[in-house]
This record gives structure tokens, sequence and C-alpha cells, in this order.
């Protein structure tokens, strides 16, 4: 598939402020985090920067962004619909628990259970951006048992990246929060290597025979291509990445979105509240980040549609 930036940069900047989100909810619950109004309006403050933009993002990627609010409707029936639903949604508990910690200093009660449903619903809303491309029987890549958990892990490890980096700031840097974030990268980057290794190993179910139904009459081949130019289809569905550069590109995501962020955080430990720990911790989830955007990248780029079978292609 064509990788597109806008939706490349929605996933990666809401994965990470819904992970964010999630993950703050969650530690103010547990009171693993300070409780100034300060702290609060830097970490939801950025998780709703995060989610508001790579939502904006999204609607570039639409014919008419106009009409995008017509998706709500059909939530019944569209993984799209419900993921659209599931992020407006989450603003109501989000806005209440952010209004009364940052202005009010309430964090306990009625406003923790109001975090606590904004956490839900940040999962929530991963988890169905995940399932608009894991229920897509036409692409092998990405119909599969290890996308939801891909995307969830990655808005995971992003957002503790992002709340320790909070938390050196802030001077609590809790062991904990410091631990859990890299916890988080290496589940992600075993849900990650899992993933390449089923896309890696598994065949397709579709062929050129299964595709036209002439199985039954031997190998089928394609006599003259349908186009004299490429279209929209072959430009769009068709795109192809070497397997040399996908190689390259998976190194890189290794290092930089796991790798780094990990050996990072480790060493941010060494110094906590001091400056030194501030840049490591923000260097790991500028890493991590930045590692984020190729591997979605990669998503996209790796993936191919059944409907190229119908252009010469011999296995999706």
């Amino acid at each position: 598939m064509h990788p597109a930036f806008s939706v490349i940069f929605f996933t990666t900047a809401s994965g990470a402020g819904y992970g964010l989100l999630f993950l703050v909810a969650i530690a103010n619950a547990l009171g693993f985090v300070p409780s100034s109004g300060w702290f609060a309006f830097a970490t939801l403050g950025a998780a709703t920067a995060l989610i508001v933009s790579g939502l904006l993002a999204s609607t570039f990627h639409l014919g008419h962004p106009e009409r995008a609010w017509r998706a709500l409707s059909q939530w019944r029936s569209s993984w799209l619909s419900r993921e659209g639903v599931a992020a407006l949604a989450t603003f109501v508990p989000l806005s209440v628990f952010g209004i009364a910690w940052t202005f009010f200093g309430r964090t306990q009660g009625g406003f923790a259970i109001a975090g606590l449903v904004a956490a839900l619903g940040a999962a929530l809303t991963v988890f169905t951006t995940a399932m608009i491309y894991r229920s897509l029987r036409t692409i092998r890549q990405w119909h599969n048992c290890w996308v939801v958990p891909n995307y969830l892990a990655h808005a995971l490890s992003t957002g503790a990246l992002l709340l320790h980096l909070a938390a050196q700031i802030f001077g609590r840097p809790q062991a904990i929060v410091g631990v859990f974030a890299i916890i988080a990268v290496l589940l992600a980057a075993f849900a990650k290597s899992r993933y390449w290794n089923f896309i890696d190993t598994t065949k397709s179910a579709s062929t050129p025979e299964s595709a036209t139904g002439l199985g039954a009459r031997g190998k089928v081949r394609l006599l003259d291509p349908p186009h004299e130019t490429e279209n929209y289809l072959q430009k769009e569905m068709g795109f192809r990445i070497a397997r040399k550069h996908a190689a390259k590109l998976r190194t890189m995501v290794r290092w930089f979105a796991f790798a780094f962020p990990a050996a990072l955080t480790i060493l941010s430990l060494v110094f906590p509240g001091r400056p030194l720990g501030m840049a490591l911790a923000f260097l790991a989830a500028l890493f991590a980040l930045a590692g984020t955007l190729v591997e979605r990248w990669l998503f996209f780029a790796e993936a191919r549609h059944a409907v190229t079978l119908y252009y010469g292609a011999r296995e999706i």
C-alpha cells in the first residue's frame, strides 16, 4: 500500500497521546505521579495536543474532509466510524478529569473515576484504529492476530516514555515509572518481531488462480496488462518496497523505536530529577517517536492488496 504521511502521522501521534492519557490516569489513581496542577497541565495537555493533531492530520487523507462527520453514523458496521465515535466520546471524561485536576487540584473520587473512564476510552480508540486494518481480509499483512497487539503496545511504549519524561521534569522520577517504560518498550519490540515473523513466514491463501476462479484449468498468467500506464489502484494498492530497503528500515526501527529508548531510559534512572536525566528521558521519547514513524511507514509499504493479483502479481 502507498504510505500516506497523514495517516502515518495520525497513528503515531494519536497513539502516543492516547498511551500517555491512559497511563497518566492510571498512575494518578495509584499515586505514582505528582498531584500538581502544572503536572496535569503538561501531561494531559501534551496528550490532548497529540491526539487532536493526529485526528486533524487524518482528515487530510480524505477526498472530502468536510464530509468526515457523516462517517460517525456508520458505527454499526464500520471500524472507522467506531474509531471516530470512541475518539469523540473520550474527550468528555478527559475534559472533566483534566479541568478538575489542572484548575482545582481534584484527583480523587468521581474525578479519578472520570480519569479511568478516559483511560478506557483511550485504549478503546487505539483498538478501533487497529481494527480498521485488522478487519481487511484482502490484505494479508494486516489481516492477522499481531496487528492489534502492535498498535496497543506502541501506544503504551511511547506514552510510557513521555510519562517518564514528565516525571523527570517535575521532580518525581519514581523508579517504577521508568522501569514500566522499559518494560513497555520491550513489549512493543516483542510484538513487532512477532508481526514481522508472521508476514515473512505465512503465505497468502489468495493467488491469481483463486482470484480469477480458473485454478481448475491450471496456472493462470497475465496475457496483456490491463492498462498502458499505471492507474490509481496500482499506485495506491500495488506499492512495493525492495526487500533490501525493508530490511534496512526494520533495523532502523529496532534501534530507534526500541534499543535506544530502552538504553537511554535505563541511563536516565541513574540521574533522577537532574538535567542529565531529563535530557536522556527526552532523547528516549524522541527516538521512540521517530522510530514509530518509520515503523508505521513500513506497516503500509509492506502491505499488498489482493487486487494486485489482477495486474500480474503472483502473491500478496
